[in-house]
């Protein structure tokens, strides 16, 4: 039996609910470190180095500023690689990356300098990470699956989102902020061990099994029927410029993913310049202890878990489509709560609308990665997302320096009144765009979309 005639039974037989398993007990142990660090990481900034709020939303902008500095390249590459290795090399770096933090600390070396820049590594590493992980996922499970897989995986980074900042707290507590960081460092470590256990390799694009080549690495033949041999140093460069065109001009002209795009780009302004002042909102203006910290916005959290397990039930009554516009509907408002209170009652009233905001968005964000996944051609997949993915990720360093500035300048509660009010606005892009009278999100782009996508590969 050839390669290629084994592929079916391979997918469908029992190795692929191992491998499945395997990727789900790495991500998500990877997701609760991410979950901890997350909280981690400001509290080292604000409690050991004494941070002020402007380094604190830097702090977070640092680690989104890849996105901005090489998304759109990384789209490209990783669209030639093979996706398994890549995502190895990253979980690797990460682990090394964060390792340092709590070395450097226990040392007595640690800077803010050091912070940033770990941030930012770890964010170069993130970026092809997350380009790679998303093209992985449909070769691992296949179209039909797609929706429960990540309806799985998005329910765990739920959960990591409300596990991580309660064990952040507590370490914290008990032996130091930069504990948080060492945990994200061994999660990497976790995940490293359970992608090198999957057996599954994924399809070449000649349709046989078994990871493709490295670029570079022989004369695979091409869409436009050269060989990746056959490239000078100059003429791969501007095979990468016209990959990367590529996958703009899809997003560009493709009226689904250009509204989709934008109204991600204004909602993670406003989210992370929310989110990147929230620890000193809760340390200095509500007086909150490290361990309650962690703990309010473990609680705030759950939501997330809610919108998982409500994603397919809504999807099923409403549509995706339809489904998806609702709970962004029912997310915005909720954001206004976060400020409203001062003391006890602020905790509560912070807890409520992390909680009902969460709901709504992770619920949102299963039915619109579905959808992307199902509907963007493979072949361009990864620059397709890296294109989408520069704008929406590449607006969160511009919303946690914004919120930065605006703490100091206007104050920290001021300024999340002022981002929860955005978020609220930013829906309008959603109403006034395609999607509305839909029922359901398109399995396929519309024709004159792949007709240009044609003719550009004559």
């Amino acid at each position: 039996m050839t390669a290629a005639a084994a592929t079916p039974a391979v997918r469908n037989g029992p190795p692929r609910t191992r491998d499945f398993r395997l990727l789900w007990i790495g991500e998500t142990t990877s997701m609760l470190g991410s979950a901890v660090a997350g909280v981690a990481l400001p509290l080292v900034a604000v409690v050991t180095l004494r941070a002020g709020t402007f380094a604190v939303g830097l702090l977070t902008a640092a680690a989104w500023l890849p996105w901005l500095l090489v998304g759109l390249p990384a789209g490209a590459w990783v669209d030639r690689l093979p996706k398994r290795p890549v995502m190895l090399a990253c979980n690797t770096v990460s682990m090394a990356v964060f390792a340092s933090v709590p070395v450097a600390a226990w040392s007595g070396v640690l800077t803010m300098t050091h912070l940033l820049v770990a941030a930012i590594v770890g964010g170069v590493a993130k970026v092809f990470f997350n380009l790679a992980y998303r093209a992985y996922l449909p070769s691992l499970v296949g179209d039909e699956r797609l929706l429960a897989a990540n309806t799985r995986l998005q329910g765990s980074e739920s959960a990591a989102q409300v596990a991580g900042p309660g064990l952040a707290g507590l370490l914290a507590q008990g032996f130091g902020a930069v504990s948080g960081v060492l945990a994200d460092a061994l999660s990497f470590g976790v995940a490293v061990l359970c992608l090198r256990s999957i057996r599954i390799r994924e399809t070449r694009r000649d349709g046989t099994a078994g990871e493709p080549r490295r670029g570079g690495g022989g004369n695979e033949p091409r869409r436009d029927g050269t060989a990746s041999g056959a490239y000078g140093g100059g003429t791969a460069k501007r095979r990468l410029r016209a990959e990367i065109r590529d996958g703009l001009r899809f997003v560009v002209g493709d009226p689904y993913l250009r509204t989709l795009t934008v109204f991600s780009a204004l909602s993670n302004i406003a989210l992370m310049g929310y989110q990147s002042i929230q620890v000193v909102f809760l340390t200095r203006n509500l007086g909150a202890q490290p361990g309650q910290v962690g703990l309010v916005l473990a609680l705030a959290g759950a939501g997330g878990l809610l919108g998982a397990a409500l994603a397919g039930r809504i999807a099923a009554r409403f549509g995706t489509a339809r489904g998806f516009l609702l709970c962004e509907a029912f997310a915005a408002p909720m954001l206004l709560l976060g400020p409203a209170g001062s003391g006890g009652t602020g905790l509560v009233s912070f807890t409520a609308a992390g909680f009902g905001a969460g709901a709504g968005i992770v619920a949102s964000n299963i039915l619109t990665s579905t959808f992307r996944q199902r509907y963007c051609p493979a072949e361009l997949f990864g620059r397709i997302t890296a294109s989408t993915s520069a704008l929406n990720y590449g607006a969160i360093p511009l919303g946690g320096l914004l919120g930065g500035v605006l703490g100091e300048t206007v104050g920290v509660r001021g300024t999340m009144w002022l981002m929860a009010a955005v978020q609220l606005l930013s829906i309008t892009v959603l109403l006034l765009g395609p999607l509305r009278p839909l029922r359901d999100f398109p399995t396929h782009p519309p024709a004159r979309c792949l007709l240009r996508r044609t003719r550009r590969l004559e």
